[in-house]
């Protein structure tokens, strides 16, 4: 959702002044990225109707738009930077970081790299890198004074050098990290103005020196305000879905979905709540940009939502719309396998296909733990397994592969641990396969509902479950940091 939001402010803004909107794959972290990942930001662009005038499987005069194939490019500026002593190559063992980091928590000081290897000779770094030592490329940073970083929003923003680390360029695996090659990429890539979150404002320095190193003018930068949770925290899956793919699941038009992300933050002349990108691009201007953070409302999104329902689609469009939603031939295809061998009648498809074709689903407590587990351990399990699927590779023999590992964990048969999943995800004890059924509803839509069969039960009521839930999850993070 983050993503869509600022892709769509750059979209106004590059569509109002005639410019060109590109597309770049941001995918040097080879342990977060994937070809799935990838699909799932197109289509969830392509879908919304943010089209792009450069990028992946368009092509364009820059590419190539992924950085992960454009490793000789960052590696040749990295040299460039340590050849004329504007970085330098830092041998320090994660071992010594940490012990660095939890000395500077014990004495109160802020945390960042104390400068160690930068004062090595080139002689001797040449020395340890023929001997096979690994290493990193970190920027030099000022010690002293302070950067004065220009934005369109909020004007002159003062930090003292001595607030910025020495930032890591280029990883031990020839990888670059996101301040190096946007740095580069966009350069190279001719922009002219960027539009961001606000969480890269205290990035901007460390920007803005590599600019100067290379002796390049910077673009121009515009810091948009973070979304919002209605707690007035950080927008976060963890509290609200925030996947573009599962408001598409779930029923939303991409129009109104627009519509919504772009008054997040701006607002028409004349307060219009409800306006189409067209009329957006029509009326944008950065002036109009509102500094609060703004909270994202699923109630508000749906009352929205209704409008465009009611007021732009007529009964054929609607017809349409629902055919595309649900009752394509692709998604149906995938129920088939599923309902036909547990069907009598044809109009044993209604509950059988219940859970495909619904959002929320209506449960009960008594109904989660009508099985042998207790409320708390019903809860732990679920509690567990909204914490496993965040990393999980999304396959219906994985899925299960998760479930049999929290009932091993847990000491508990499976078919037990099974029951109350059944009945979260699709609302009934038994029900066509889960592990399918998971499958094709998708991990969004299937965090949501764990979550809100958690919600039903009231959460953990016991210190002992809680600390017994902490136990399991702290194993799996550590089996996940040693993958």
């Amino acid at each position: 959702m983050g993503t869509a939001y600022v892709a769509l402010f750059n979209y106004c803004f590059a569509r109002k002044h005639g410019g060109q909107f590109i597309l770049r794959i941001e995918d040097t972290d080879t342990a977060r990225s994937s070809a799935q990942s990838e699909a799932a930001i197109l289509g969830s662009l392509r879908w919304l109707g943010l089209t792009w005038d450069e990028g992946p499987e368009i092509g364009g005069p820059h590419g190539p738009y992924r950085q992960s194939e454009r490793g000789a490019i960052y590696r040749e500026h990295a040299d460039r930077l340590l050849k004329e002593g504007n970085a330098f190559r830092c041998f320090c063992t994660e071992e010594r970081l940490d012990e660095m980091r939890a000395q500077q928590r014990a004495a109160g000081r802020r945390e960042g790299y104390d400068g160690l290897c930068m004062n090595l000779s080139e002689t001797d770094a040449a020395a340890r890198v023929a001997a096979g030592e690994r290493y990193v490329v970190r920027l030099k940073v000022p010690s002293h004074g302070i950067c004065v970083v220009k934005d369109l929003l909020r004007g002159d923003i003062e930090i003292a050098w001595e607030l910025v680390d020495m930032q890591v360029l280029l990883k031990q695996d020839g990888m670059p990290t996101y301040h190096l090659a946007n740095v580069v990429d966009d350069h190279l890539m001719e922009i002219t103005h960027i539009l961001r979150g606000e969480e890269w404002i205290n990035s901007a320095p460390k920007h803005q020196l590599l600019y100067k190193y290379f002796g390049w003018q910077m673009p121009l930068l515009c810091h948009l305000p973070l979304l919002r949770n209605p707690d007035k925290s950080k927008l976060s899956k963890r509290k609200n879905p925030t996947s573009i793919l599962f408001y598409e699941r779930m029923g939303y038009l991409p129009e109104a979905l627009l519509n919504y992300l772009g008054r997040m933050a701006w607002s028409m002349p004349g307060d219009e709540e409800k306006f189409s990108l067209p009329m957006m691009v029509e009326n944008f201007s950065l002036e109009r940009i509102s500094l609060g953070g703004p909270v994202f409302d699923l109630t508000k999104l749906q009352w929205l939502n209704g409008r465009w329902i009611r007021e732009d689609l007529d009964q054929n469009a609607f017809a349409n719309r629902v055919q595309q939603w649900a009752l394509n031939e692709d998604y149906l295809m995938k129920l088939v396998p599923l309902v036909q061998k547990r069907a009598t009648v044809l109009s044993d498809l209604g509950p059988l296909t219940l859970p495909f074709f619904s959002g929320t689903l209506d449960i009960t407590a008594d109904e989660l733990v009508q099985g042998k587990l207790d409320p708390d351990s019903v809860a732990v399990a679920l509690e567990v397994a909204l914490a496993r699927i965040e990393a999980l590779n999304w396959k219906k023999d994985l899925i299960e592969a998760m479930f049999r590992d929290i009932a091993a964990r847990m000491e508990i048969k499976l078919r037990d641990i099974l029951l109350p999943f059944y009945v979260a995800i699709s609302g009934q004890p038994a029900s066509v396969p889960l592990f399918d059924a998971m499958e094709i509803l998708g991990r969004d839509l299937c965090r949501m509902r764990l979550r809100h069969a958690v919600a039903v039960l009231g959460g953990l009521r016991s210190d002992d479950k809680r600390r017994w839930l902490n136990e399991l999850l702290g194993q799996e993070e550590s089996s996940g940091e040693e993958q």
